[in-house]
């Protein structure tokens, strides 16, 4: 079986899992950008920053190994920030990005999330098409946006 057939299995954050949603972000944010005062914050304790307020960080496995990962922040009233959504980058571009997305829909909707919001950037085209393939909507900035390197918001109504 090639990996692009491959499925992930998905678990919820475990702490001996810490280190991975560091380092795949890390790796992540250092290959598009400069990593942010508020990245290393989420990223240093997603318990405090994610877990404390009702979100959720997941890891995608691949034959036991993690190898994706994301979080969903609540930002409101049944509105959840899907953050922190990183592969490892030797398995990207094999489909593993379709696969969470899958999930995260279908996990938002059986949890009766009304809204999926998400900051991306505009250079980033892979992902902002995959995100559109799944009916994400572009929607104008806040005046407030928590990243500096973010140009592009979108929204998905479920």
């Amino acid at each position: 079986m090639n990996e692009r057939a491959k499925s992930l299995k998905f678990i919820p954050f475990e702490p001996t899992y810490r280190k991975v949603f560091f380092e795949l972000n890390k790796a992540w944010l250092e290959d598009h950008f400069l990593i942010e005062p508020y990245d290393l914050e989420v990223l240093s304790n997603p318990e405090k920053m994610v877990l404390e307020p009702g979100g959720d960080v997941y890891f995608g496995l691949l034959a036991g190994k993690a190898i994706a990962t994301f979080a969903l922040t609540p930002r409101g009233e049944s509105i959840i920030e899907l953050n922190k959504m990183a592969v490892h980058n030797r398995h990207r571009g094999l489909g593993f990005g379709h696969q969470m997305m899958e999930f995260i829909i279908g996990l938002c909707r059986q949890r009766e999330v009304q809204t999926i919001e998400l900051y991306s950037h505009s250079s980033l085209q892979s992902a902002l098409h995959l995100y559109k393939k799944f009916g994400f909507k572009t929607i104008p900035m806040p005046t407030d946006c928590i990243y500096d390197r973010a140009d592009t918001r979108m929204q998905m109504i479920l």
